[in-house]
């Protein structure tokens, strides 16, 4: 069984609000999103433009990270969609 690299992504919505998710593929997941069959959060706010992509490895590792940029204040997602933060191992 071949093991598929994982992804964080940061989307910033209309109301430039930013959604963190995790994925196996980035393109097919915005366009999930983009076209409404993705988040309910990102439901009536489109426009919506991907930020920040970063490949991170596994499945799980990809979902602390996660966690933990949900947990951060916008400030520190708007630091890590510029690449000034490097995100925990």
């Amino acid at each position: 069984m071949s093991q598929q690299d994982w992804f964080v992504y940061i989307i910033r919505a209309a109301d430039n609000t930013l959604y963190t998710g995790v994925t196996t593929d980035v393109s097919r997941r915005f366009e999930q999103h983009s076209s409404g069959k993705g988040a309910k959060y990102l439901k009536g706010r489109t426009p919506i433009k991907l930020v920040f992509q970063q490949t991170i490895g596994t499945r799980s590792k990809a979902q602390r990270i996660e966690h933990w940029i949900k947990q951060q204040p916008k400030q520190i997602k708007e630091r890590i969609t510029k690449k000034l933060i490097e995100l925990p191992d």
